[in-house]
């Protein structure tokens, strides 16, 4: 019974230790361009070396969400289907 315990115990543990704001691509010393658009919404572009690697858009109603080039051709990641997903933080500390 003790072990079927320390297994969510283990995975929350897990989920906490992940760090706070890591993103798969690397993004230090990005140049950040800030749009806000008519209906509120703010996107925020992160460029390394003049090409595109992360975009954050921020709604104004709603949390923000993430895409990523997690392999540095300038576009924004893809699934085999031709859609391009986007992430959302779940938790922060």
């Amino acid at each position: 019974m003790k072990q079927l315990l320390l297994v969510p115990l283990l995975a929350l543990a897990g989920c906490a230790t992940m760090g706070g704001d890591a993103s798969p691509v690397d993004v230090t010393g990005a140049d950040v361009a800030r749009k806000v658009m008519d209906n509120g919404d703010t996107i925020e572009e992160y460029r390394v070396g003049g090409q595109l690697r992360m975009v954050k858009v921020s709604p104004a109603r709603g949390a923000p969400f993430y895409m990523y080039d997690r392999d540095g051709d300038g576009r924004m990641d893809s699934d085999n289907d031709g859609t391009k997903p986007v992430y959302w933080k779940l938790y922060s500390w």
